[in-house]
């Protein structure tokens, strides 16, 4: 049986609707499902956070191979998490914890920065001390500020890094100075950014320091794949033809229902082959034609090429 557009109407649609989606609820208790965190975007499918996923991976194996370019000693760099957040949260975070770390930002051009990369105090400082080739320094002296010198070894540093994790599609440029305490690139409050923490260990060392790289989701949309869709081409018909041939696929199970009696427990015991149950309903009556357990449809029975069938006779109208 085939519906042409034209022959659905709005109160035949409203019919439809009410008939699929008026039936009980399916037992979902043994479906495993992932709880959807509203507070958490989701710019990225699953697919795209696995490319992304070799994506960072490569780049933490270009970042090792700086930091020996830099240090002159065998470095290992992971990746630990790769997280997307709305910019409005991360800030509130910042400012909550007080924390102080460094930052340098990047961006297509310096002007209009689209990320940045943070080291916290004390990965600055041991940072610094391996680049000087001065592994005596005391972990106590962290809390200092950094030297002028420190400071402009460590931008050579973090410049490199951004480099490694610059690609062919785009060409991000570091600032000239690092800052310090506050972000120093400019959030929206709804920008969806990603997060990718790497730790960075000394092979020789058993404990390694976090730094963590903020970057604009939609900056990274070239290195997993994501095509940019402009939803703004799409005109209201279009979207109303669209869902309407959605509709129209959707598939909808329709059980034919003679007619049903009641009878008590010990009736149901004593049946035996070749009883006869009295329905409730007279042969010239129409039968039932159900969907999601409410009667959409009424007909008659027929016979065709061999099979059960049903001359349809009336559209149900439910008001009750």
């Amino acid at each position: 049986m085939s519906i042409g557009t034209k022959n659905l109407s709005k109160e035949k649609i409203h019919q439809l609707l009410i008939a699929v989606g008026s039936g009980p609820l399916e037992d979902t208790t043994g479906i495993k499902a992932t709880e959807y965190n509203w507070n958490q975007p989701h710019y990225f499918d699953r697919k795209q956070l696995n490319r992304l996923d070799d994506f960072t991976k490569r780049v933490a194996r270009s970042m090792s191979v700086k930091f020996v370019d830099f240090c002159h000693s065998e470095f290992d760099v992971n990746v630990v998490s790769t997280e997307q957040h709305f910019a409005a949260k991360l800030v509130d975070q910042a400012m909550e914890s007080g924390q102080n770390d460094y930052y340098l930002a990047f961006g297509n051009d310096q002007d209009h920065p689209c990320g940045l990369i943070s080291i916290p105090t004390q990965t600055a400082f041991l940072w610094a001390t391996q680049l000087l080739g001065d592994p005596e320094s005391e972990v106590e002296d962290s809390g200092r500020d950094l030297s002028q010198l420190e400071e402009s070894l460590l931008l050579d540093l973090l410049s490199a890094l951004i480099k490694a994790f610059s690609q062919k599609s785009w060409e991000f440029q570091p600032d000239k100075n690092i800052a310090r305490r506050l972000f120093p690139i400019e959030l929206k409050g709804t920008e969806e950014l990603c997060k990718i923490t790497f730790d960075v260990k000394k092979n020789d060392q058993e404990k390694g320091t976090e730094a963590y790289i903020l970057i604009l989701c939609s900056k990274l949309e070239s290195a997993v794949g994501k095509a940019e869709h402009d939803v703004g081409s799409f005109s209201a018909d279009d979207i109303s033809k669209a869902i309407l041939g959605h509709m129209q696929k959707m598939p909808v199970f329709i059980t034919a229902q003679l007619a049903s009696t009641v009878l008590t427990l010990k009736e149901i015991m004593s049946l035996e082959v070749g009883d006869i149950l009295l329905l409730d309903k007279k042969v010239n009556e129409p039968i039932e034609l159900i969907t999601s357990g409410r009667t959409a449809l009424l007909g008659r029975p027929a016979r065709l090429a061999g099979k059960y069938a049903v001359v349809i006779e009336e559209l149900f109208s439910d008001t009750g």
